[in-house]
């Protein structure tokens, strides 16, 4: 189950909490000030770490300890002094919504930085499969095996969908 730690005093936040963990199913720890935040976050990961802008703009540096121990926690700062319930229901689905999509892009990009790496090396394997197969002193021996070297390259090339570029030896 996810989880959301909420750092605030104000007056209400118990059901502040109730609403959000009704709304997107979230179990919800509230505490009141940055060190029982701090504590609690040594203690456990959570999805999201909520901190009241009172707390945080009375004590800059705390707020910044607080963020920094939050781990892969979305940190997320509010004023609750303002904000209702429904508008911090939708600041969290906002902030949790980018993330999944900031992640997303982050895996394709690193998929792709892979797949462009693996192309690169079964390139350089059929290229080097044909150069040693024009050796003029090749044994068929070695002759045999480079042309299956060359030829599980030049599959493994087109399952990787690099239908253009070199090909293996036949």
């Amino acid at each position: 189950m996810q989880s959301l730690l909420m750092i605030t005093s104000i007056l209400g936040a118990e059901n502040c909490a109730t609403v959000l963990a009704n709304q997107l199913g979230f179990s919800v720890e509230i505490v009141a000030n940055r060190r029982e935040g701090l504590a609690r976050l040594r203690r456990r990961e959570y999805t999201l770490v909520v901190v009241d802008d009172a707390i945080a703009e009375s004590d800059p540096e705390g707020a910044e300890m607080l963020w920094k121990h939050a781990g892969l926690a979305v940190p997320l700062q509010i004023n609750f002094a303002i904000s209702g319930s429904a508008r911090l229901v939708r600041e969290v689905r906002a902030v949790l919504a980018r993330r999944e999509q900031e992640q997303s892009l982050a895996m394709r990009a690193a998929a792709a930085a892979v797949e462009s790496e693996l192309r690169d090396t079964v390139t350089g394997l059929i290229l080097h499969s044909q150069l040693a197969l024009n050796e003029p002193s090749l044994s068929p021996e070695l002759s045999a095996k480079l042309k299956t070297v060359a030829e599980l390259a030049g599959n493994l090339q087109q399952r990787l969908g690099h239908g253009a570029g070199l090909q293996p030896a036949s």
